[in-house]
């Protein structure tokens, strides 16, 4: 792909100990078909040596940047000693440090195939969305610097294409009935109420998942103007068990915008220890 008059793509990796698999999860941006992109890492309050390879990265490669967190999330842990907030601030800081025209993600424990954002961006273009979901398959060693082949798939497969009214339609269902007659007063309800047996109905929905996979969507930076991270207490999709950053960045975006589109196209690379059972089989779609 030519990188004439492209725009710039920005990368934002948040990491938080993941010095074994982040030159991996680096290197799958820096080798991605679309070319003109900047790779912005982020160390959330990391003790492992993930500054040492995000610097290393950084000193080799100007399309590289790397920041530590200025600051740790007090609320990071909950009572029961569970990591709820992990990721969401060192998204918002790393959004204020990039320059790209649009903004997507990658975990830094995971990778992509070559061709994620190429492809995200040019269906970008035309369905003319500001935010664009893809999926994800395993991660394996051997998928690396390999790519998904989308013309074929388009072809042979009907059900490619996530409408934005289907997106929509999750939005509403999976958004608990009490949050939008409480509006603002939503935030100020302790979450661990929220899960209370008797009333958890009122503010959770369906707990489905956003259609796509929620940690990787390319998005048009002017919807950061209004959309960000939000922590726990101000998320209005969050997981039942109180993580959900992901999922309630975009089901908002859905929700505020209205033009998500999202593809089931496996092009992310999720280090799971199990395979996505929507896309067994696809392997014969990789090239």
């Amino acid at each position: 792909m030519s990188d004439t008059k492209l725009p710039l793509i920005s990368v934002i990796i948040p990491t938080h100990n993941n010095g074994t698999t982040l030159h991996t999860a680096i290197e799958s941006m820096l080798s991605q078909t679309y070319p003109n992109i900047e790779v912005i890492v982020v160390s959330d309050n990391s003790t492992d040596n993930t500054a040492e390879v995000g610097k290393r990265y950084a000193a080799a490669d100007a399309r590289v940047r790397y920041f530590d967190l200025p600051f740790s999330d007090p609320n990071r842990i909950n009572k029961r000693g569970r990591n709820i907030n992990a990721g969401y601030s060192a998204r918002n800081y790393a959004l204020d440090q990039a320059r790209g025209e649009w903004i997507t993600f990658q975990d830094g424990d995971d990778a992509s195939l070559a061709n994620r954002i190429e492809v995200q961006y040019k269906l970008a273009l035309e369905y003319n969305s500001s935010h664009v979901s893809v999926q994800w398959q395993a991660y394996r060693d051997d998928l690396l610097n390999k790519k998904l082949d989308v013309e074929r798939i388009f072809k042979e497969k009907s059900d490619v294409v996530i409408s934005t009214q289907k997106i929509l339609e999750a939005t509403r269902r999976s958004k608990g009935p009490a949050v939008g007659l409480l509006g603002p007063l939503n935030e100020h309800i302790p979450f661990e109420w929220k899960r209370l047996r008797i009333i958890n109905k009122l503010f959770f929905g369906t707990l489905e998942p956003f259609p796509g996979s929620g940690n990787c969507p390319l998005v048009k930076r002017s919807v950061f103007d209004t959309v960000r991270f939000n922590p726990l207490h101000k998320r209005i999709w969050p997981s039942f068990m109180g993580r959900g950053a992901d999922r309630d960045f975009n089901f908002r975006v859905a929700e505020t915008f209205r033009d998500s589109i999202s593809f089931n196209l496996p092009l992310y690379l999720w280090r799971m220890d199990r395979e996505n059972p929507d896309f067994i089989g696809y392997e014969t779609y990789i090239i």
